[in-house]
């Protein structure tokens, strides 16, 4: 799946953007709910930090829950983008209101309160559920396509909006197939995400520290989380 997302990455960066595609080492093979996010987050970070070090000029977390997203702001100067927060801007720039289609009921929670967080709540019509697991995207393709199709068609029938939103970074290379299908912007937050994130690299913005997003106080962290400790 991390070779998926690198390759749509790569499809939609802009000329001389490199991509850099990474898992993290340790944590949860998928996120599906509060609990897998919880423990994703520490793996994403010590990414991230390594890419800081590296010298990166911003990040992408390709996970549509935008899981550990302040936290990463917090350590990061350079810009990080999520991509369920990159997909909707997009969505509500090209239509009124747009339904999410996500992979597993569980997830719906996640997606609604990032919506409200973000202010889009009122353009979002519904998150709907195809009950597909994120791994099936890989070992069950055709079912899982199906699946997240007849969900779009439903969502086009009862909701009343303008655009899709695939709700997961394992869709991503569904989103053209699928506008072509049913004739309405399908949007995926991968391609999103990156074109966002090269833009606030171009235009030199950095992560305000000015506020919540500030460096994290230097301290002590026990046990297992001794690696993550802020630094002098």
């Amino acid at each position: 799946m991390t070779q998926g997302i690198a390759a749509a990455a790569r499809t939609a960066a802009p000329p001389g953007v490199e991509i850099v595609a990474s898992a993290p080492e340790f944590g949860p093979a998928s996120i599906e709910g509060y609990y897998d996010g919880a423990f994703a987050v520490p793996g994403m970070l010590a990414r991230i930090l390594e890419a800081e070090r590296a010298g990166v000029d911003a990040h992408v977390i390709a996970c549509f829950d935008d899981t550990g997203l302040d936290a990463a702001r917090s350590a990061a100067r350079a810009p990080v983008v999520g991509i369920g927060e990159a997909a909707y801007h997009a969505a509500s720039m090209i239509g009124i209101r747009f339904s999410v289609i996500t992979t597993m009921a569980r997830s719906i929670a996640v997606i609604q309160d990032n919506l409200t967080r973000y202010g889009f709540a009122q353009r979002c019509a519904r998150v709907r559920a195809a009950e597909v697991p994120v791994l099936s995207l890989e070992t069950h393709r055709e079912a899982a396509q199906e699946r997240i199709g007849r969900e779009i068609e439903q969502a086009l029938a009862d909701d009343r909006v303008d655009c899709i939103v695939l709700g997961c970074a394992g869709m991503a290379d569904l989103a053209e197939r699928f506008s072509k299908r049913f004739q309405v912007p399908v949007i995926e937050g991968i391609g999103a995400g990156v074109v966002f994130a090269a833009a606030l690299a171009t235009l030199g913005l950095k992560t305000s520290k000015a506020g919540g997003y500030a460096v994290p106080v230097p301290k002590t962290y026990s046990g297992i989380f001794s690696r993550f400790a802020p630094p002098d």
